[in-house]
Order: structure tokens, then sequence, then C-alpha cells
């Protein structure tokens, strides 16, 4: 392969900057490690903000931009490159200079204040040495807008694009159809109005399920009325999910359809011209050079150039069959930044509502709590507007002008539910047909596209838990935000009794599987560290899980779902006989407690997690969210491990009770800091384990006695 110089901008990031002097801002660091930033200004905040997250994890603020910006190649080379390119079909670093420079003068003040804390930061940390991205630039913010675990670019699929634009078969990865059991992404929000609490305060639940440390938890605060505790996505300088004073904000990602591909009929003209069909018409291919450099096996750097093909509907990004795909996506950074940004500063359900009319959130479903006792369940507002006689859940055929968007719907055309009568919305993934109880907006009023997500199992759990429910206290909200029932097995596990009764008195399973039927068919359906029912049941579901996770996939449907539905009697006494067979072989007996498998285990600082069964762990009771857990742990062995060890699930859990002044509790997944020499790596893994949230410091009051530092940026 010809190897070329890297393009100029990416060569530009190598030069050392020049840096703003510090501003005025205060970083108090509270006995978890936690940063509550003070400026003077909302800049001077996200100042100091951004430099406290690169003091705790600069590694994985640099891994975010580098997969934000279409770069992860220059660190981590070739095989990276269709990752970047699959970005930089939208991502044009050009493009985002000019918007920039287009952006309100509010805005384009925040980002450099941004860009000048992490340059800040970098040259007061020599030691640190980036991978690639050594100077930020203001405009690199617009790259990461919103936050959300799993952007919409990433639905579209690594192993179609490498054989459409690298010219070879590239068979779809075991993630890709499913075969490899992934622990769903989302979150469960709750919101609980004052009727349905015991001292009448407004209540709510900030779950997300993410990865483990996607997030870093602070507190930011300054003279120009700022005022916001949460959860803030490593690189970005606004609260993703948290609270002000007046009200609080919970996103969960949501089934909507907002991507969708468009199946180009492409019309070949004279000598390389292309043309793809539109109604009676050809429109000519329009085509964008793209260049992305990676880093060689040498250690330096190449690049592969590539031309790109676009239609009206967005990038080409696949050939299937005679067609080309299209995917159409929401790309509005500057909207997108402004609203993550701006709905910090709201007071109440109605101004967040007025933010949101930038309609630049795609994915995510919003549960809102406030201090006047107002709750909300608010659709994304990205809603494409299309004509529901097409099937937007595959590709629809791009020549047809009649699948085509038109325009995005107005907020009041969304599903919602504000203020509803039963005292509570809730999110947990699920279809918005459950959000508020007899009050959720119906399916039937709305097109088919406003969902694609269904019920889930933690849907079902959630309903139990806050249906005709009026005593609810924050306390008793963080026990109800743990509790250990399971729905999908209270409904699977009946079905498995049944197809061993049902066996011949002669059939062998009979007798080889009496003992773990009984077993389950006294189990209560709830985890705990101590239940030897819940590891035998999710080693019974998970073996089911990679048999038939291609097919529910391909089917839409919810895996514990399809196992209900359509997964026969002899499929699951098998998959029974094969659960026995592993806890058997891998511990010595298949009555085996379920903490003993299932375990939090943090080593050292790599991203790409590891483990080892010889090194110490903590046990977890909770499962994954597969089952319907609403206290989600996503872990799986590894080829060097018998245990099960979490990567994902509860990242950062909160409750907050909105009165006169709020009070918040929280805890997060290991600990605030990347360092493993930091007292804060580690620190909160027995209370994540256990769900006992730690209080919350929102006051200097409550700072009092529990400041481990007071500083400046730079000191």
């Amino acid at each position: 392969m010809k190897l070329h110089r890297a393009p100029l901008f990416l060569l530009a990031a190598i030069v050392t900057p020049a840096f703003a002097m510090p501003r005025d801002v205060t970083i108090v660091r509270d006995d978890h490690g936690i940063a509550h930033v003070t400026g003077k200004t909302d800049a001077d905040a996200v100042f100091g903000a951004i430099y406290a997250q690169a003091e705790d994890d600069f590694p994985r603020i640099e891994a975010n931009y580098l997969t934000a910006l279409g770069r992860t190649a220059e660190a981590e080379g070739e095989g990276a490159i269709w990752q970047d390119l699959r970005q930089r079909l939208f991502v044009d670093p050009a493009s985002l200079q000019t918007q920039y420079r287009a952006s309100p003068a509010w805005l384009r003040t925040l980002m450099t204040a941004w860009a000048d804390g992490l340059n800040h930061y970098l040259a007061t940390h020599p030691s640190v040495k980036p991978r690639v991205l050594t100077r930020f630039e203001p405009w690199m913010a617009l790259s990461f807008t919103e936050g959300s675990i799993g952007g919409d670019i990433e639905r579209i699929s690594l192993s179609e694009l490498a054989a459409f634009y690298g010219q070879a078969r590239v068979a779809p990865t075991p993630e890709e159809i499913g075969m490899i059991p992934q622990e769903p992404r989302g979150s469960n929000g709750i919101a609980i109005a004052p009727a349905n609490t015991a001292d009448g305060r407004t209540l709510l639940l900030i779950n997300p399920h993410t990865s483990f440390y996607f997030r870093s938890e602070l507190q930011m605060r300054s003279g120009e009325g700022l005022n916001a505790y949460g959860a803030s996505t490593w690189g970005q300088f606004f609260i993703y999910q948290g609270f002000n004073p007046r009200i609080g904000w919970m996103h969960t990602s949501s089934g909507v359809d907002s991507v969708d591909e468009f199946a180009e009929t492409i019309v070949r003209g004279r000598g390389a011209r292309l043309g793809y069909r539109y109604g009676r018409a050809v429109r000519a291919v329009m085509r964008r050079p793209v260049t992305i450099a990676y880093r060689t096996a040498e250690g330096k750097l190449a690049s592969r150039s590539f031309t790109t093909l676009h239609t009206h509907h967005g990038p080409i990004v696949a050939a299937r069959g005679d067609r080309r795909i299209a995917t159409a996506l929401m790309w509005r950074p500057v909207l997108a930044l402004e609203q993550s940004w701006l709905r910090t500063k709201t007071s109440d359900v109605a101004s967040f509502v007025k933010v949101s009319a930038r309609r630049a959130n795609s994915s995510n479903a919003t549960i809102l709590a406030d201090a006047a006792g107002e709750i909300a369940y608010l659709h994304p507002q990205f809603v494409p507007r299309r004509s529901d006689r097409f099937d937007y859940t595959h590709a629809v055929d791009g020549a047809d002008p009649a699948t085509d968007w038109h325009g995005l719907h107005p907020l009041a055309s969304l599903p919602q539910a504000v203020r509803p009568r039963v005292g509570y919305v809730v999110n947990t993934n699920n279809w918005p047909w459950t959000a508020a109880g007899a009050d959720s907006p119906r399916a039937a009023d709305f097109p088919r596209y406003m969902d694609t997500a269904g019920q889930n199992a933690r849907g079902v759990h959630a309903a139990l838990l806050l249906k005709d429910r009026h005593d609810f206290t924050a306390e008793r909200l963080m026990v109800a935000a743990y509790d250990s029932y399971l729905p999908a097995f209270a409904t699977l596990i009946p079905q498995l009794v049944a197809a061993h009764a049902a066996l011949p008195a002669a059939d062998p399973r009979k007798r080889v599987l009496a003992d773990p039927i009984a077993l389950l068919k006294g189990w209560d359906y709830r985890w705990s560290a101590a239940s030897t029912p819940t590891a035998l049941a999710v080693f019974w579901g998970d073996a089911l899980w990679r048999q038939v996770g291609p097919a529910a996939r391909a089917a839409g449907m919810n895996v514990p779902d399809y196992i209900g539905v359509r997964v026969g009697a002899d499929a699951k006494l098998a998959a029974l006989t094969q659960a026995v067979a592993t806890l058997g072989r891998d511990f010595g007996d298949w009555r085996v407690a379920w903490g003993e498998i299932n375990r939090f285990q943090r080593l050292d600082a790599v991203i790409e997690p590891h483990f080892d069964d010889r090194r110490p762990s903590v046990p977890v009771p909770f499962t994954s969210a597969q089952w319907g857990s609403l206290a989600s742990f996503g872990a799986k062995s590894y080829p060097n491990t018998k245990r099960y060890y979490g990567t994902s699930g509860n990242s950062f859990v909160a409750v907050v009770s909105f009165g006169a002044t709020p009070r918040a509790w929280a805890v997060m997944a290991g600990g605030e800091s990347g360092d493993p020499r930091s007292p804060h790596f580690a620190d909160q893994i027995e209370r994540y384990a256990g769900g006992r949230l730690r209080p919350i410091y929102l006051t200097p009051a409550d700072l009092a006695g529990h400041v481990e530092r007071t500083y400046r940026p730079g000191e």
C-alpha cells in the first residue's frame, strides 16, 4: 500500500500550543474526589470543569474526541480506519470550523473556555503525554455535542462500510448480528409528583446504564446563574444527566425512529459519473474526498484516501444487492450543543420545553421533575415527519419521493406526559405508551415510527413498583431503584418447569434435571448475592441468549420475549442442561451462589477492560437489565476467567428530592478518578454493589468538614 503524508489539519494537532491564563475559577474537591467548580462567569465554570475532568481522566477525554473527530486510527492503527471513516462521513473539520464561526457569540465564548481549559491542563502537566491531541481548538467541541452512550452514527454497520469502501468481503461481527450477548444500553428514569410522596416533595431517579467510567460527576456554578450537578460525559462541558436547585433531568435512550436507510438506484453515466433515480429524474451522486490518517506498525503516520458518495438522503454506507444504502440522521451540532447547555440553566418544566424547541435531541426521552411539583415525560424532539405507510425499520426505496423526510414534527405532535394525574412518569428504554400509567400517550394516536422498542421487562417491573403508591420518600425511591424482582424470569421459569413436567417418565432428562428444576420452581425470582437459583437462571438465560440472539434481533424482539414465544420446550431444556454442566465445570458444583460468580473488579486505568479471577473483586447481587432488574450489571466471563465481571449497567445513580432546597444522594461505578494511585479510583465499589448512595454536597455548608482540597486550575 502506498503511504501518504497525513493531511495538514491533522499535522497541526501536534504543534505545542500557547494556552490561556487561568480564569476566575475555584475547584473544591470533596472527600469522594468530586469537583465542585465555581467561576465568576459561565465560561470560567466551563474552563474549571473541563480542567477538573482532565485531572481525573484525560485519557478518556482524548479517546472520546478521537472517536468524535474520526481520528482514532492515528492512535490505534489501521484497524480503526473504518470507524474513523464512518464518523467522517458526517464530521468534516472544515464545516465545523465554519459553523463555529457562525455560532452565537455566547456559545463561542464557552467553546473557547473549553479549549483553554484543556490546553491549560496539558501545559501545566507536562508529564501527561496525549496519544494524538496535544492541542484542542474551540470548534472541536461541535464534534461531540449530545453526550449519550452510542451516538446515532454508530448505528451504521462497520462491516458493510468496510466492504463497500474497502472493496472487500467483510463478515458481520458477532456483535452486529446479536450472537454475543450485550447488555442493553440505556437507562431508568422515574419522577414522582408531590401527590405520591409522603413529605410533599418532588422526587427524581437518575439511573443511566452505560459502560463503566463513561462519565464524570461534578458540580458547576457561576455568578451568571449556573448551578448544575450531575454526570458529564468525559470531555463535554455541560451536565448531561443531573439537576439544578429548581429542576432535574434524566435522559433515557428511546426507540423512536430517527435514523433511516434509503435504498438508492444507481445509474451509471459516461466516464465515472454516477447518478441515482429520484422520481422520474436522475440526480447526480455527490462525491466528497476523505483522508484518514493512521498509525503504522512502525509508529509513523500514514493515510488512506477515499471518495465518499452522497445523495440528498445522506452518505452511501453500504451495498445490498444492486442498491446502494444511504443513511439519514440528525447532524445539527450547533443547535445540539446549545440545547445541551441551555437546559442546565432552566428552572421548571416549561422553560425546559422551551429550550427543547431547538429539536436537536434525536435519541433520548427525558424524565423531568421540578421544585414546583411538576413532572413530565418528553419524547425525543428530533423526529422527522414521514409517511406511515412505509416501514422505516428497513431500508425504504430512495427513488420514491414519498419516502422522504418532510421536515420535523412540532413538539406538540410528539408523545408526552406532563403533569399526569397518576403522579409519576417513568421510562426504561421502553415504549412511551406506559410512561404515566393510565395517563400515558396512546399508540393509536401517533405514527408507528414514534417507537420501535416496544415494552421491556424493566418497564413491567417499574409499573409494578409505581402504580397506586402514594408514600414515596427519597429513601423509599432508593429502595425501589434496587428492587430485586426479575419479571422476565417470573415469566420464563414457569415455562421451563412446565416443559420438564411434560416429559415422559422414561425420558432421562426427567431425572437428570429434577434437582435444578426443583431449585428454580421454589425460587421467588429475586436476585441476591447468596442466591443459587439466580446463578442457575442467569446461566440458563445466557445460554439461550447466545443461541437465539441473532433471530431475536432479526425479529425486532427483546431476547426474553423471543424466548417466551418462539423457543420450544426441547431448546429450553437443552439450555438448562448446558447451564448445569457449565456451572459444574467452572465452579465445582452447579449449586453456586450468584455473588461468587458476579463480580466488580477494577485493576488499572486501561480503557479496554480486562479481569483476573486471582485478583480481589467484589460480589454484585443484581443482574443484567435484560431480565428486568432495574439495577443493571452487564457482566460476562472472559477467555481467561470463569467468573462474570461487569463492564456496563448502573454507572451513575442519583436520587434528588426537590423542595425549598434540594437534597440529593448518589453513587458511581468504581470512583471518580481514573488514576489507580488515587484514593478515589475504587472508593465507591462497595457502595455501588450494595446500592448505598452517599449524600451529595450541594452548598458550602454541605461541604464543611468534607473538603480535601481547594485550589485554582494549575496550582
